[in-house]
């Protein structure tokens, strides 16, 4: 596992956390901000992953 799967998963958890603080306290902004991270975990995790089948080629 590389270090962009790593860190889009890690970007993943703090995005469902800021985006259920958000839910809890009905701030919109801060759920928003929270889906935002979680998107761009997925992506960070997504290029990972591409690293990783290149480099085993």
């Amino acid at each position: 596992m590389n270090e962009d799967k790593i860190k889009g998963r890690a970007d993943q958890v703090k995005g469902e956390a800021k985006k259920q603080w958000g839910r809890l306290t009905d701030d919109q902004s801060k759920e928003t901000e929270g889906k935002i991270d979680k998107l761009k975990g997925k992506v960070r995790e997504g290029v990972g992953e591409v690293k990783e089948k290149l480099s085993k080629k």
